[in-house]
């Protein structure tokens, strides 16, 4: 575990400095590796797409184990994997370019980059809101809960998953589809349950709390797959209305897209803190056990 969160801690500092690290393009491998499976249908299919990789780089970790050097060659390994996890783009970067526009079809613009498989982010505040909140998700916190439960193999599997889900463009046959959005789905359904209850305690616990418990009454049967976790966006927006009414906010404040991504962007970075600092005492209390 140890050597899992030096690697976290090396490619979260290697994207702060290089963003353009996060951008690896092997879209063209992954339609070939698909296309060629084309006789495969359904689970089946994505199962192969997904696992062959996440095995070939987990028989990879166990022989650089073995290998002169095994920490580091196994540290190097963990740093490329998150860097290609991490990706397609940088979540903070993207945040930085939206800021950095100087006028709304900018900012608009800008905004598109959040978004999975070519969808449209609309320049509103809760539309927004959401879209931050999934590439979080996506970005940071769901490869980085995989990646220290099952290694680089765990988060590669998510990322490809995710990838496999989310882009319509992809050649996919219609049941191959709905079960890697089915996949997507439940694999996004843990890191977020743990993000909002992250969000709780370094943010507003009784509105993010409320806001979860709202959605949990009207969630149907098997919300854990069928549908993309909306009471993670939920929670994150209830959480920065409440800091925009603590601060005397005003009507248009709370509608402001800006406002919303400063204060929720601030709201991700303590989160990240917070979760890499549980990890930090879980590695400590290993060494002192």
């Amino acid at each position: 575990m140890a050597i899992r969160l030096l690697a976290a801690l090396v490619a979260l500092g290697l994207l702060h400095l290089l963003p353009q690290l996060a951008r690896w393009h092997v879209d063209g491998l992954q339609r070939r590796w698909a296309a060629a499976l084309r006789d495969l249908h359904g689970a089946v299919r994505i199962g192969v797409i997904v696992g062959v990789p996440a095995v070939l780089c987990l028989l990879l970790a166990a022989l650089l184990h073995h290998a002169f050097l095994g920490d580091l060659a196994l540290l190097a390994l963990d740093v490329l994997v998150l860097l290609f996890c991490f990706g397609p783009r940088v979540f903070e970067a993207d945040l930085e370019a939206i800021l950095a526009a100087t006028d709304r079809p900018g900012r608009e613009s800008a905004a598109q980059q959040l978004a999975d498989g070519g969808k449209r982010v609309a320049w509103t505040a809760h539309a927004l809101g959401e879209a931050i909140a999934y590439a979080a998700l996506r970005r940071r916190f769901g490869a980085l809960l995989w990646f220290f439960v099952l290694g680089p193999a765990g988060a590669l599997a998510y990322r490809l998953v995710q990838t496999l889900g989310r882009d319509e463009s992809l050649p996919l046959d219609g049941a191959s589809r709905d079960a890697a959005r089915h996949a997507a789905n439940a694999l996004d359904w843990v890191p977020a349950q743990l993000l909002v209850f992250t969000l709780a305690v370094v943010g507003h616990w009784d509105a993010v709390i409320a806001s979860w418990t709202r959605w949990r009454q009207q969630a149907g049967a098997g919300h854990w797959y069928r549908d993309e976790p909306g009471f993670l966006a939920d929670a994150a927006c209830a959480d920065i209305d409440v800091e925009i009414e603590a601060g005397d906010g005003y009507v248009e404040e709370r509608s402001d897209p800006l406002l919303e991504l400063v204060r929720m962007r601030s709201a991700f970075l303590r989160a990240l803190v917070a979760w890499m600092s549980v990890v930090a005492l879980v590695v400590m209390g290993s060494w002192l056990a």
